[in-house]
């Protein structure tokens, strides 16, 4: 009986035993899952809270006053009077045709709100009236430089007119500097702009591109120590403008301005952890050029795609593997023999290939030139993809699928191909700079991205402040 007695304490020691083994960890599985998706929760809601707030930060009323050009170049452009540049647009919805009507490629947005994908805009009415705002009551203020200091020449905008691959960051400056949204008052300012240039650092002999760190550091020593507004919110309303890629390893020895300040760069990659998607902002890449684009109609286009470029990556190394001898697909290595601007005019579509980054000018080209852009780089942040439906006038193809590029564009309809093309056409006065900006050119564009973006400097200051206190 004492056996028995031992036995079944035995047993009942090892039950217990047994059950404790599986209910811890089984408690600290769920106590880690609840822990996840809280995190989940959190960060979900603030990367993606401006784009919620895209669509209800005009209801909010803005503190900015108006405030007159000191020294405007020009008259200013009146919104109001530009709308009909919008009347060639369909009004967003799909008018009154039935879901059974809609193209297949028609989705539900994640606000639950009815998404057309042959639309331009993400919601027209919502730019158009944000754009308004933002024209009457925007302001940055820049700290201010003199000519007779010692690198001017990289603080100041250019007395030239930009040219070349990266014109794009002269450009925005030199515009900038002389438009309305300008403020003397930095009490008024809704944004800071540090002024210095990556392209002109790169160059200048006295710093080149190992001596950009170290500039860039000691820029931000000397504002944050003879001005508060830096302090203020640890850059977070502060932002620099680079097309270069060095611009993204310039800030390696400023990490404020990389996880806090706004970065408007070229090479916009989600792929990069110097790039934060919705708190950066991707820049167009555009070449410069002086005449109005061509419009030659899509049945003049008798190649089915083209491109010409140097193989700098594992992607247009496969990209020329698989198509350099085919008879529709033309993909050169190196320089064409032909004029570059009669073979994108001559190709129904023009590819987009990563190089070194994922932003190359193809895409300003391609759309100049009417041609439809296929883009073949992951995890690409295109420009304006907060405004612009990217899938309305541009075909975008998963390096894995190079194989299979004629395929795809083969399966693309006739009529899908015109409204692609058609949407081009539209899309790409967006993608011009001019030394005097034009109401919704590239100059306006980008201002509208980092007015979009002032909104959400309060969520991130405090998630700032609530880190440090840590």
């Amino acid at each position: 009986m004492a056996d028995n007695s031992l036995i079944f304490h035995y047993f009942s020691h090892q039950r217990f035993l047994f059950k404790t083994f599986f209910f811890i960890p089984t408690t600290l599985a769920l106590i880690t899952t609840l822990v996840i998706l809280v995190y989940i929760s959190i960060t979900s809601h603030f990367f993606f809270a401006h784009h919620h707030h895209h669509h209800h930060h005009r209801h909010q009323q803005q503190f900015a006053r108006f405030v007159y050009p000191k020294h405007p170049p020009s008259p200013p452009h009146n919104v109001s009077n530009d709308t009909h540049l919008f009347l060639d647009l369909p009004r967003g919805g799909g008018g009154s045709a039935s879901v059974s009507q809609r193209s297949a490629r028609d989705h539900w947005g994640s606000s639950g709100k009815y998404m057309n994908n042959n639309e331009v805009f993400h919601d027209r009415d919502i730019f158009l009236e944000d754009y308004k705002q933002m024209n009457r009551s925007f302001r940055i203020y820049v700290y201010p430089h003199k000519q007779n200091e010692p690198f001017a020449n990289v603080l100041l905008p250019v007395n030239f007119e930009p040219s070349g691959n990266y014109a794009s960051e002269s450009y925005f400056k030199r515009v900038l500097m002389q438009s309305h949204f300008i403020t003397k008052n930095p009490n008024e300012a809704d944004l800071f702009f540090l002024p210095f240039s990556i392209a002109r650092l790169r160059h200048d002999p006295r710093i080149g591109v190992e001596g950009i760190q170290h500039f860039i550091q000691h820029y931000i020593l000397n504002i944050s120590q003879k001005y508060p507004y830096w302090n203020r919110t640890g850059g977070a309303d502060h932002f620099y403008v680079a097309c270069h890629s060095v611009g993204r390893s310039a800030m390696d020895k400023a990490w404020t301005v990389k996880l806090n300040a706004i970065q408007v760069v070229c090479s916009s990659s989600y792929y990069l952890s110097s790039y934060i998607p919705h708190k950066d902002a991707s820049l167009p890449q555009i070449w410069p050029r002086h005449i109005d684009p061509p419009n030659l109609a899509s049945s003049k286009r008798k190649k089915l795609a083209f491109f010409a470029g140097s193989i700098n990556s594992p992607v247009r190394e496969k990209l020329i593997q698989y198509w350099r001898n085919d008879s529709e697909i033309f993909a050169h290595f190196g320089r064409v023999k032909t004029s570059y601007a009669d073979e994108l005019l001559g190709s129904k579509f023009c590819l987009h290939v990563k190089g070194f980054e994922v932003n190359t000018a193809r895409i300003a080209d391609s759309l100049y030139y009417g041609c439809v852009p296929v883009i073949i780089a992951n995890h690409y942040d295109l420009p304006f993809a907060d405004i612009l439906n990217w899938k309305s006038f541009s075909v975008v193809v998963a390096t894995l699928d190079i194989p299979l590029l004629k395929k795809i564009l083969k399966e693309i309809s006739s009529d899908r191909y015109l409204l692609l093309q058609s949407n081009v056409m539209k899309v790409r006065k967006h993608f011009q700079w001019h030394l005097f900006p034009i109401d919704y050119d590239a100059f306006y564009m980008v201002l509208y991205e980092l007015w979009l973006r002032r909104s959400s400097l309060g969520l991130r200051v405090q998630l700032s402040s609530s880190f440090d206190s840590y």
